[in-house]
């Protein structure tokens, strides 16, 4: 069986968006390599006009899906147990490391919340885990959940044809990657870096990693200090600048 992500939502028509597009698309729809499915949430509530919410229990603003009807929705899929996401701003942030793991399982299912959340008594019966995209609110956990697809994926051996381009990327050893050229060399007055023109590959790769140390220090200091620390772990010293 190939990797299946099921999405549990109230909006299944926001599927399959990105993901059905590109290689990746092409490795769901022409190659079987995953296969994607959306599930309603509306479908399993018991109330007559489908309402699947309710106020928050203490008071507040906003509705919060019901425990009940997530439970149903959940305990309906088949097949083997998969890891249970769910897309919340309050979530451990998504990581590579995390992607890796989910990627090695059968596929995922993917909950995607609404109003102000969900019943937090189905997310740790059914052993969620609650996972953030970014440090930012959003509407609902649709997009989010497509990112944590994509992510996972991707990684799928032939999705993305050759694994070489998997493994210089951001994340992979603990540093973003570094800026990337192509033709034409001249744009709007500006040069491909001219070690790049030069077919030095020793001088090439020793460009492309000083600047991803660059690039992480400046941007992900956080990342930056976790290399560092990691790098003196191996015995290797790199350059505090």
């Amino acid at each position: 069986m190939p990797f299946t992500a099921t999405v549990l939502t109230m909006f299944p028509e926001a599927f399959p968006g990105p993901l059905g597009v590109s290689l990746i698309g092409t490795a769901w729809r022409e190659k079987g390599l995953w296969s994607l499915e959306t599930v309603d949430i509306r479908a399993f509530s018991t109330d007559t006009r489908g309402f699947l919410d309710d106020t928050p229990a203490g008071g507040g603003p906003g509705a919060v899906l019901k425990a009940d009807v997530v439970a149903r929705a959940v305990d309906s899929l088949p097949g083997p147990k998969r890891p249970l996401l769910y897309m919340s701003a309050r979530g451990r942030p998504l990581t590579q490391a995390r992607v890796k793991e989910w990627a090695k399982a059968d596929g995922i299912v993917v909950l995607c919340g609404r109003f102000e959340g969900v019943d937090q008594r189905v997310l740790d019966a059914r052993g969620f885990e609650e996972v953030s995209v970014g440090d930012a609110v959003l509407a609902g956990g649709e997009a989010a959940a497509m990112v944590a697809i994509e992510a996972c994926v991707r990684l799928i051996p032939g999705v993305l044809g050759s694994g070489d381009s998997l493994w210089s990327e951001s994340f992979e050893d603990g540093l973003l990657e570094h800026p990337q050229y192509t033709r034409p060399r001249t744009f709007e007055g500006l040069e491909i870096p001219e070690v790049l023109l030069s077919g030095d590959h020793k001088k090439i790769a020793g460009w492309r990693e000083a600047q991803r140390e660059t690039t992480t220090r400046e941007r992900r200091p956080d990342l930056w200090q976790a290399h560092l620390a990691n790098s003196q772990l191996k015995g290797a010293k790199p350059e505090e600048k």
